[in-house]
């Protein structure tokens, strides 16, 4: 059933902040609880996987997503009560279509003011038409009412989280040149992040959230572009593909922590990464922003079958959270 504006807005400025703020552990808990049953573990193999090590994963794509979440929470404080007349300061309930045209031109103008975006609206439009009229309707109506829409950074990132809550799921399910993919770019997006501010890479390998990321994203438009429309193009190639894979093993995470030593990382640096786990004295952030580099790099090189694996669970478990 379509989700209507008001709802949808309301879902994107609360939950994935306090989710995130909340650490990995609690979210992974929280993420499996409704989901265990279903993936069909064989019998104990379920307790020799450490699913931290998949959510970390899935946090650091969507730290971009997050941030426009946090940004909306600080600056606009948006609540149910704003859909109520009260809400709109003496402006004429129910809006008319005059004004949400209006309102919804002015939006489409601002998504044309960034070049580096117009590829990725043009394609999210023309692959899912939907999810595309739900997110301009519904910041149309914000604007319309009186309310904070954030520019166009936010905006891209709401559009893509708009997206990952109707279809992310199929993402896990895509070939393996377009979910590949998706953790190419990543990479490419931290290493970027770690010539702009070390203490940022670090948090977004942990998905943390913060207005700071729309600055970077403010000034890697096209890197930021790239990196979300291989993310629809894993969505739609997940759909057309619809690949089941079997969850990751603990042998998949054994090679992979192995072959982490074999590249230097330290003991407290691969648990760091695979599990967030603290370190006392705390890890350096430019030598942690190197470790989640590693990290991402390594798992780019371990065998296809064990690597599809990891991601295509990481992929499922962040949408459905």
């Amino acid at each position: 059933m379509p989700v209507s504006p008001e709802v949808l807005l309301r879902r994107l400025a609360k939950v994935p902040a306090i989710a995130l703020r909340a650490g990995p552990r609690l979210l992974a808990r929280a993420a499996l609880f409704g989901q265990s049953r279903a993936l069909a573990y064989p019998q104990g193999s379920f307790a020799r996987v450490n699913i931290l090590r998949l959510v970390l994963l899935g946090l650091a794509a969507l730290c971009w997503i997050a941030a426009g979440s946090g940004f909306l929470q600080q600056r606009t404080r948006l609540q149910d009560s704003l859909w109520r007349p009260a809400a709109l300061a003496g402006k004429p309930w129910p809006l008319s279509n005059h004004q949400l045209a209006v309102a919804g031109r002015d939006i489409e103008e601002k998504l044309k003011s960034a070049p580096e975006y117009v590829s990725l609206f043009t394609r999210l439009q023309s692959a899912f038409p939907p999810e595309y009229g739900i997110f301009l309707a519904g910041f149309a109506h914000r604007s319309a009412a009186g309310g904070e829409t954030g520019g166009v950074d936010l905006l891209a990132s709401q559009a893509m989280r708009a997206l990952r809550f109707s279809r992310g799921v199929l993402a896990a399910k895509a070939g393996p040149a377009a979910l590949e993919h998706v953790f190419e770019l990543q990479l490419a997006v931290m290493r970027a992040l770690a010539a702009f501010d070390p203490h940022l890479c670090a948090h977004f390998l942990f998905g943390a959230e913060g207005i700071r990321f729309l600055d970077f994203a403010a000034s890697h438009r096209a890197l930021i572009a790239e990196f979300a429309i291989a993310g629809i193009e894993a969505i739609e190639d997940g759909q057309r593909r619809q690949i089941a894979r079997e969850a990751p093993t603990a042998a998949d995470f054994g090679a992979l922590e192995e072959a982490l030593r074999a590249k230097g990382l330290s003991t407290a640096e691969i648990d760091a990464v695979l599990d967030a786990k603290t370190s006392s004295p705390a890890i350096d952030d430019g030598r942690m922003c190197e470790a989640g580099q590693v990290y991402l790099e390594t798992l780019a090189a371990i065998p296809q079958e064990q690597r599809l694996r990891i991601y295509s669970f990481a992929a499922g478990l962040m949408a459905r959270s």
